[in-house]
């Protein structure tokens, strides 16, 4: 059972930066999907970034396009979300995400929360103006 747990989050000013982390545990296979989607009051919720550890492959929502990066350190198995310049609009939980399969976002489709199987409880982020 792979299990994830987010830290990072928090409130910043509007054009401030943030770095999300997520330490996954719980599964021994070596080429993982892990995403990030975050989900604001009253709405969907929305995929963010992903990576494929087999390739390095990335996927980025085009709101967050040159602004977020995704990444991932192996040897502590935990995937990392730098977000930079960021924006009210960027207000949301943020939730990491696993799935043992690339999903459709991997052949250059949108991300999609039922590609991932794996979810952790999220962590906050709060931009004010």
């Amino acid at each position: 059972q792979v299990q994830l747990v987010e830290s990072g989050g928090g409130s910043v000013q509007a054009g401030g930066s943030l770095r999300l982390s997520c330490a996954a545990s719980g599964y021994t296979f070596d080429n993982i999907c892990m995403g990030w989607f975050r989900q604001a009051p009253g709405k969907g919720r929305e995929g963010v970034a992903a990576i494929y550890s087999g390739d390095g492959g990335r996927y980025y929502a085009d709101a967050v396009k040159g602004r977020f990066t995704i990444s991932q350190d192996d040897a502590k198995n935990t995937v990392y979300l730098q977000m930079n310049s960021l924006k009210p609009e960027d207000t949301a939980m943020y939730y990491c995400a696993a799935a043992l399969g690339r999903g459709s976002w991997y052949w250059g489709q949108e991300m999609h929360s039922f590609d991932f199987e794996y979810w952790g409880q999220g962590t906050q982020v709060t931009v004010s103006s």
